[in-house]
């Protein structure tokens, strides 16, 4: 099981040192991965007394592609995961060259989590329709393998109309796809489109069954190549929680594993002073 970080988006700070120092910091320890969670624009709850959503205007988040192409700069082997990429609130084919762009500056370190969001509110700021964004993103994934991989691309779907057109550079190798979410239509998606699913719950019995799910489905999409799994463990300051997790997912048998440290009560410097802390709790898992 390679034992990642959750990126602390909303704490980390925004310093470019700190950011720097946190990911060579996870780099040195072992850990296999950075996790970013994935927000543009927070809704401002004082104009909507009635909001539910688990993150606001006053939760900080670095751009996920331009953290990206600053750490590939600054690490050599750590890989780097969106978890998730909002993806049908953004433009396919840019969101392609920015994948394609972190892809080679990293070295084939990078894999694109996507997920369809639950902010309607962003998807409006963004000139996006969050009604249609399930069916969309399926499209989406076509489309992104296909410039991924292709020179010059024709593609004519309900959503895209591509004539003749590529990136350039193309990136070395296929970048992974990997899809977040619970629901059932989710979960037959990421059987027939992904890599692998994210699953950002905890390793209990509803998971085990959604994982049997999911792998059922797999074989109904006849397919024969391996969907791979992440796992998310929460630390919130209770380490022996955090190890009751960590083998949880071993259990399970998930390939991946990244540990969420946010709402722990922690600050900017204090997330890096606390890597090491957790790299003992999953040293096992970490090569």
């Amino acid at each position: 099981m390679q034992t990642g970080l959750v990126f602390p988006q909303t704490e980390i700070s925004p310093d470019p040192r700190v950011v720097r120092d946190y990911a060579q910091r996870a780099e040195e320890l072992g850990f296999t991965h950075i996790l970013a969670y994935d927000h543009v624009l927070g809704a401002d709850t004082r104009s909507r007394p009635g909001w539910t959503g688990a993150y606001a205007l006053e939760d900080q988040f670095h751009e996920v592609f331009v953290l990206f192409g600053y750490l590939a700069g600054l690490t050599e082997s750590i890989g780097l995961v969106t978890g998730v990429l909002v993806l049908p609130q953004r433009q396919t084919g840019l969101v392609a060259k920015q994948a394609a762009e972190v892809q080679i500056l990293s070295r084939g370190r990078f894999r694109l989590g996507i997920g369809i969001g639950w902010n309607a509110v962003e998807y409006e700021a963004l000139g996006e329709d969050f009604s249609t964004r399930g069916a969309r993103s399926a499209e989406q994934i076509e489309v992104l393998r296909r410039l991924f991989a292709e020179e010059s691309v024709t593609y004519e779907g309900r959503w895209h109309h591509i004539e003749a057109a590529g990136l350039n550079p193309l990136p070395e190798q296929p970048i992974p796809i990997w899809i977040g979410g619970y629901a059932d239509r989710t979960l037959r998606r990421i059987a027939r489109l992904a890599d692998g699913w994210i699953c950002a719950r905890r390793p209990d019995d509803r998971t085990r069954a959604m994982l049997e799910t999911l792998r059922g489905y797999v074989a109904e999409a006849g397919r024969q190549e391996q969907v791979g799994v992440e796992g998310i463990a929460y630390y919130r300051g209770d380490l022996d929680e955090l190890r009751h997790q960590v083998e949880g997912w071993r259990e399970l048998g998930v390939e991946y594993l990244s540990i969420d440290a946010m709402r722990a009560g922690l600050q900017g410097r204090e997330h890096i002073e606390l890597l090491e802390r957790l790299r003992e709790v999953v040293g096992q898992g970490v090569s």
